[in-house]
């Protein structure tokens, strides 16, 4: 209970925690009363300081699994547009894990990580990567994103994926985008006609209205299994992979996803 109770001081002030650690007599308690409690704890404090370091770990491990809880139950509950088949996707597409990755075209941390992230996702051979197209920083990245939308109706999503995630410039113009465009072995007048077509314009925002309900608002960020990581790194990603993979050996009786083809 001591922990307990200095955890409550620090969110809400030592009153509060006087008031939390005996509810049933709150209302009756006098201020002499309340002093002398703030006292007491404050006195076990000074002969322990202890019970401020178990206090901490025991609110963190509490935080960490209401958020664990939470977001749990926010991707059951968003499970089918999470894996809708009409998405983008690479590596194995009938892989025993899949990543969901919500990205920017111009965010520099993914474009950083693309290289290593395929490297991993190639290397371990059972993985699915489902690419949600997520543009947060401004007009470039929403054009960039529909011409990535585009291209995927001509079959060359990954390829122009990979050139404008590899470009030196991230400052998409219509130009620029027709350049990679053509790189990539897309015709240009069907490409910028679907870049504005209501098909493509949807799908950001059915994106963009997914991640508002899973509470993602950064890019990089990743749906591993029932969690939820924001702007990882390689091992992290492992490690998320690797509690996915033992929660699915663990619980054989959920239902399989359905899969959709790799990027084209």
């Amino acid at each position: 209970m001591g922990a307990r109770l200095v955890a409550l001081m620090m969110a809400g002030g030592l009153t509060a925690c006087a008031a939390k650690a005996v509810p049933s007599a709150t209302a009756t308690f006098t201020p002499r009363q309340r002093a002398q409690v703030v006292q007491i704890l404050r006195d076990a404090m000074k002969r322990d300081p202890s019970i401020l370091r178990d206090a901490i770990v025991e609110l963190q491990s509490d935080n960490d699994r209401l958020e664990a809880q939470a977001q749990h139950a926010a991707i059951a509950n968003q499970n089918a547009p999470l894996f809708d088949s009409s998405d983008p996707s690479a590596g194995n597409p009938r892989g025993n894990v899949t990543i969901v990755e919500f990205f920017d075209p111009r965010c520099p941390y993914c474009r950083e990580l693309e290289p290593t992230l395929e490297k991993f996702v190639s290397k371990h051979g059972n993985i699915r990567v489902v690419y949600k197209d997520f543009p947060i920083l401004g007009p470039a990245s929403e054009l960039g994103s529909r011409a990535l939308l585009a291209a995927r109706l001509q079959g060359r999503y990954a390829a122009l994926r990979q050139i404008l995630m590899g470009s030196a410039s991230s400052d998409f113009t219509q130009a620029s985008i027709r350049i990679a465009a053509e790189k990539a072995g897309l015709d240009w007048p069907s490409l910028e006609r679907d870049m504005n077509s209501a098909g493509v314009r949807g799908k950001l925002v059915k994106n963009k209205a997914l991640a508002q309900a899973l509470g993602i608002d950064g890019t990089p960020t990743f749906v591993i299994g029932e969690k939820i990581v924001e702007g990882a790194d390689i091992p992290t990603i492992a490690a998320a992979v690797a509690n996915a993979r033992h929660d699915r050996s663990r619980d054989r009786s959920k239902p399989t996803v359905a899969l959709s083809t790799s990027a084209h």
